[in-house]
């Protein structure tokens, strides 16, 4: 989820930072936040948008028509917005009330609940068992059926962003939270029998962004340079991937996602390009005796005599394919969802854009755009799409145009 946004920051701090004002797009034009928040639903369903005005949900299920379910307007400034699946209920944080959570059935337009915390609610994860909200210093578990505070987990390290994350298979419902404040250190807890199961050394510096697959057995995590992303197996904590995003600059990881079948994983920062990588482990007796499988023992022998920080970087795989935005210097939420039987990468971003690219599962490299939809007017009137040139579809012209416009297979319901 895009981190909120402070309410007041003095000039110097928003030109630090990167404020509206400042943030370019390619063409050299500033860029204006028009929204305050935005997540996608756990099974990419859906995305939620939160904004001065309230909230507006919107179906995922095309890509040519972006379609608006639903828009509340029982609180304003919305700056976390979840959906429970492609159920009804939706929990709202207001700015006005940045203390208490607002539980709501969106089609029958009525409020469940309402919770109440000792401090400021900076993140909401759920999911069908289980409703944890982060604050600063603490995490409060709840059993979503009836909303009953399950366990209270004070006196964390500091958390400011709220970082944390909830696996989505509620029969293996694992929780993650920094272990550290200094460190690289990830606690995972099982919130479903409400234990401690370990402690996991990520990174050495203090980590940035966490996520867990849909079957809740890997977990993605990046530190606060960004270069490195490492992929751990749960509940053991080994290592199991490490790819290197870059090596030139030190940026802000803002969001890590999985497929959903759980071979790619997307990267997305306050830089322009967006990083999807491939968990696949490399076959050396596939190579036999190719000049690709020569060069890499040479390599693999020649990193045992290098200092341990050249040797790692050796070993990290780089991206498989890449997304170009036009937009940089702000924070943006990216995931990967199969619509209309190709998989596809989405990209929010808070100018109010959802953008839609095609990714090649075979060959990867440059994704193209196929797609930009407008998610709130000026005025704030309906979304508007933009149509794009034919020369950017590509990917076998997108499936032979998604196999002569067959309807998707996913919808929403509930």
């Amino acid at each position: 989820m895009i981190e909120p946004i402070q309410d007041a920051r003095t000039e110097e701090e928003a030109r630090r930072s990167g404020s509206p004002s400042d943030r370019k797009r390619s063409d050299g034009s500033p860029t204006f936040q028009r929204l305050l928040c935005s997540s996608f639903n756990q099974d990419m369903t859906s995305l939620a948008v939160g904004c001065k005005d309230g909230y507006r949900l919107f179906s995922l299920s095309s890509v040519d028509k972006l379609d608006c379910i639903h828009q509340g307007v029982e609180s304003p400034y919305v700056y976390i917005v979840e959906r429970l699946f492609s159920s009804s209920l939706m929990v709202v944080v207001s700015r006005s009330t940045p203390f208490r959570m607002n539980i709501y059935h969106f089609k029958k337009g009525t409020e469940i609940c309402n919770y109440s915390y000792s401090n400021n609610i900076l993140s909401v994860k759920l999911n069908r068992k289980r409703l944890v909200v982060c604050l600063e210093e603490a995490l409060y578990i709840h059993d979503i059926k009836d909303m009953k505070l399950l366990k209270s987990l004070r006196n964390t390290p500091s958390n400011p962003k709220g970082l944390c994350a909830l696996s989505v298979n509620h029969s293996n419902s694992y929780l993650v939270y920094p272990g550290s404040s200094t460190a690289g250190e990830i606690t995972l807890y099982d919130a479903m029998n409400l234990s401690m199961v370990t402690v996991i050394s990520a990174h050495a510096s203090p980590v940035a962004a966490i996520s867990f697959n849909a079957s809740g057995t890997h977990l993605a995590s990046a530190s606060e340079k960004g270069t490195v992303i490492r992929v751990f197996s749960i509940p053991d904590g080994v290592k199991l991937f490490e790819f290197r995003r870059g090596m030139k600059r030190y940026v802000s990881i803002s969001s890590l996602s999985f497929s959903a079948d759980e071979q790619f994983l997307c990267a997305s920062s306050n830089t322009e390009t967006v990083h999807i990588f491939k968990l696949e482990h490399h076959n050396p007796s596939k190579e036999s005796s190719s000049w690709t499988a020569y060069m890499g023992k040479v390599f693999s022998a020649a990193s045992t005599y290098l200092p341990s920080q050249v040797s790692d970087m050796m070993h990290q795989d780089r991206a498989f394919a890449i997304v170009r935005l036009s937009v940089s210097g702000q924070k943006n939420v990216s995931g990967l969802a199969m619509i209309q039987k190709v998989l596809r990468l989405l990209v929010t971003s808070l100018d109010g854009h959802l953008y839609i690219y095609n990714v090649d599962p075979q060959e990867g490299g440059d994704c193209r755009l196929v797609k930009k939809h407008r998610l709130f007017e000026s005025n704030d009137e309906d979304p508007v799409e933009t149509e794009l040139q034919d020369e950017s579809l590509s990917y076998a012209t997108t499936v032979k145009t998604t196999n002569q416009n067959s309807p998707s297979s996913s919808s929403l319901t509930g």
